[in-house]
């Protein structure tokens, strides 16, 4: 048959150890005036989770919008020092530092605990509210930087292999899948459209250049937000929402975020802002949940990275020093009172693959609009008013190509053996299953599964257990190294892995990982 006389080199693709076709990789910066376009870009698309985490706590905080805005513009001012800590001295990596969904819970805890709910003035409770949110972050802080700086991270990341570092990596932004579409259908008549657009322009039109520049894919973000956000608000001043229900005019109506008027021109986020921060031990074991859940999710963050900027996996080294400043900037977001903690964002990652351009200035350049827009309140808050099914419509691409990372991974895995299809069907299953469980249970029940007398202990269990990437994570990695382990290191990956889990392992790691200002001479690489 003719398909039996096929070539193997026509029908195979060799595994490839850094992603082809990236335009500008993490060492290669794009010319200075796209490099800045690109930037902007990035941090329009870190605006969605920073503006919609406060949303989400700060009036049950007792917060105004006066209160919202000040917290959106510290929790931007914090991201952008943080990610300059990362580019520079962490991983090296352009990854975006943002705010992370798995602090919420821990932060309802507190928000809801008696003693805070027995405080009238709404104003007041704000501020012992955050000051005790201010505390449990400061302390809870020390898990990533005694695992990360210690080397702890570093020999626990050891156990990964690419058969359990695939499910991470894809769990990672599958878990997420909730900021999808459920927030597209919230306002159809411009979540759709953006979609649609969006799908277009970065890949029917990607080809189609201005110049030398293939203007569509690489700034397909601000072409297509920039078109539906005017047709959204041709919508509201031509009085398309005027007679529906509010809920729905909060969601489709340009004029409803409140956060223009409430912004000031310019405004100085410092150090306990908000006072002096309060500790509780109860409030600390429960946020120490959210710091672990962090670091698992930012480790699947920074493989997917390092995939999107063409360079090699991180060596276990790299990755324990980008945890310990991560752990720093959980400190320093604790300090600063960001209502939050701090991860890897996942859509930005999604955003260098979508861009094509892994570039580490880039990344530091969008560090330095976050710093500037928080300063001049007023700028930033029109960018951060886009309606949130807009920026729903964003996460449904941007999430999807991180998940379609994650899966490359299985290239360097036999996926045509049984025990690597267990172990990467069963982790995936439950990664989204068992945080569906505890969901469904919490909805119903009004808690989680777990309901004892310790809040902290509940919020650890239902924190851990509600991540979809670090349940896959446990079980990946559980039965990667557990279940026939000596006779399947071929088809786990190991051959291909383990001269990327030493620093000279690979001669391309010096060039990709190096600290700054040579460094390397004070901190040398292990």
């Amino acid at each position: 048959m003719t398909n039996q006389n096929q070539k193997a080199e026509d029908i195979a693709h060799p595994p490839q150890d850094q992603l082809r076709g990236i335009d500008y990789c993490i060492t290669s910066p794009p010319p200075w005036p796209q490099a800045i376009i690109l930037g902007f870009q990035h941090y329009f698309v870190v605006l969605g989770t920073s503006v919609l985490i406060p949303t989400i706590l700060v009036p049950q905080m007792g917060g105004d919008n006066d209160e919202k805005v000040r917290v959106i513009q510290t929790l931007l001012f914090v991201a952008g020092i943080n990610t300059l800590l990362q580019t520079l001295f962490g991983t090296c990596l352009p990854a975006i530092i943002g705010g992370s969904y798995a602090f919420i819970v821990p932060t309802l805890t507190i928000i809801y605990s008696d003693k805070l709910q027995a405080i009238e003035d709404n104003h007041v409770r704000f501020l012992h509210t955050m000051r005790a949110i201010q505390g449990a972050l400061i302390a809870s802080s020390s898990v990533q930087i005694v695992l990360g700086f210690s080397g702890l991270w570093g020999i626990l990341s050891r156990f990964l292999s690419p058969l359990s570092a695939a499910p991470l990596i894809t769990m990672v932004a599958l878990g997420l899948y909730e900021l999808g579409f459920p927030g597209v259908g919230k306002c159809v008549e411009i979540g759709i459209p953006q979609l649609i657009a969006l799908v277009i322009v970065s890949q029917y039109l990607k080809n189609v250049k201005a110049g030398k520049i293939q203007i569509f894919e690489r700034f397909s973000v601000l072409i297509t937000v920039a078109i539906i956000w005017f047709y959204a608000y041709l919508l509201t001043v031509g009085g398309a929402y005027r007679h529906s229900p509010s809920l729905t005019q909060i969601h489709c109506r340009t004029d409803r975020s409140g956060l223009v008027q409430a912004a000031p021109w310019l405004r100085i986020p410092y150090p306990l802002q908000w006072g002096s921060p309060t500790f509780d031990a109860a409030h600390t074991f429960g946020m120490m949940s959210s710091v672990l859940v962090s670091l698992i999710e930012s480790t699947g963050g920074f493989f997917a990275v390092s995939r999107f900027a063409s360079a090699t996996p991180p060596p276990p080294f790299v990755l324990s020093r980008g945890i310990g400043w991560q752990g720093i900037g959980i400190l320093i977001d604790g300090m600063f009172g960001t209502v939050n903690g701090s991860t890897v964002s996942i859509e930005n990652a999604g955003l260098l693959g979508l861009t094509r351009v892994g570039s580490r200035r880039v990344a530091q350049i969008a560090a330095g609009f976050m710093i500037f827009f928080s300063l001049f309140g007023k700028f930033g808050a029109i960018f951060a008013s886009v309606p949130g099914p807009i920026v729903a419509a964003l996460f449904c691409v941007l999430f999807a190509k991180v998940v379609a990372c994650g899966i490359s991974f299985f290239q360097f895995v036999n996926m045509n053996h049984s025990r690597s299809m267990f172990i990467v069907g069963y982790s995936i299953f439950l990664g989204l299953s068992v945080p569906q469980y505890f969901n469904e249970f919490a909805r119903s029940a009004g808690h989680g599964p777990v309901h004892t007398d310790s809040h902290w202990f509940n919020d650890i269990l239902f924190v851990i257990f509600t991540s979809s990437a670090t349940v896959a994570f446990i079980v990946a990695v559980f039965l990667d190294n557990t279940l026939h382990v000596r006779e399947a290191k071929k088809d786990r990956g190991m051959p291909w892995w383990s001269k990327f889990r030493t620093w000279k392992g690979d001669n391309r790691n010096e060039e990709f990982y190096s600290l700054p200002f040579n460094l390397n001479k004070f901190f040398p690489p292990i």
